[in-house]
């Protein structure tokens, strides 16, 4: 993947927001809940900020959906087909109890489809960016240095029988467990945040299911990670999983519907039919 001058500039946005979640993260934070009793921090704040500062400089113009300006009433006038959304803590429950599964997201969509996706783990000092046709990679980020290791990303082209499944830590439920069940599922990884789409993108696991809610600024960057790493996405019936569903018949402002994250198009396909199977037997 090149690294262009728009890959850059989110790079260096993710690091500065994550020195400050890492900051807050050694030094505590004080909780507070939004209205739809989800939690929320300073860290969070603070973090959102630098990266809408940042991408009003680097990209001026471009709209851009913040999990935080979205809480306080905040949206652009006009998202159009091409815009950023933006997690500037996604994780906050794993940040808060203390466990490293936090990440700063950042994810360029265009005519629904998150073409460019920043993931950064500061806690883990690994760093995620994938652009869609070029590729994807990893770098190793030590805390305080400007960069380490590159690595290539790429999914594993040939899921293992049965496949390898990555899970919410905190929001696992009865139907996630009835299509691992379906699928022979017998080996599960747990781990918060967005980082779910990089194992899969890693090549470590082979397929991620999400039933329960999420919001677009939750996915979007490492949709786009998994995408650029040769990976697939749907919705739990197959279809297409896109971005910018403001004010869409059936879907509330930025809500996902339930989604199939995999390695491959065939085991998006296969999961989806066992999900059309389970539901059908229930």
């Amino acid at each position: 993947m090149r690294m262009t001058d728009d890959m850059r500039a989110l790079r260096a946005l993710c690091l500065e927001a994550g020195a400050v979640l890492l900051d807050y993260f050694h030094g505590g934070v004080a909780v507070e809940s939004k209205a739809d009793d989800s939690p929320v921090t300073e860290a969070d704040r603070r973090a959102e900020a630098i990266i809408l500062a940042g991408l009003a400089k680097a990209f001026p113009g471009l709209p851009v959906v913040a999990e935080e300006e979205v809480a306080a009433g905040r949206l652009p006038e006009e998202v159009g087909e091409r815009f950023f959304l933006v997690d500037p803590l996604d994780g906050t429950r794993e940040f808060i109890s203390g466990r490293g599964d936090f990440t700063v997201n950042i994810a360029l969509v265009e005519k629904g489809v998150p073409v460019m996706g920043a993931v950064y783990a500061p806690h883990r000092g690994s760093l995620y960016l994938g652009r869609l046709g070029e590729g994807a990679v990893e770098e190793t980020v030590a805390v305080g240095s400007g960069g380490g290791e590159v690595v290539p990303l790429r999914v594993r082209a040939a899921p293992r029988v049965p496949p390898v499944a990555v899970a919410s830590r905190s929001h696992r439920d009865a139907e996630t467990d009835a299509l691992l069940t379906a699928m022979g599922v017998s080996d599960t990884v747990s781990v918060g945040s967005s980082l779910k789409f990089c194992l899969v993108a890693r090549g470590e696991a082979d397929l991620y299911p999400r039933f329960g809610r999420t919001m677009e600024w939750d996915t979007a960057a490492g949709h786009g990670v998994l995408l650029a790493a040769g990976g697939s996405v749907s919705r739990l019936d197959g279809a297409p999983f896109l971005y910018g569903k403001r004010n869409q018949p059936h879907d509330a402002d930025f809500a996902n519907p339930g989604f199939l994250a995999a390695g491959t198009s065939d085991l998006v396909r296969a999961a989806a039919a066992k999900v059309a199977g389970t539901s059908a037997a229930g």
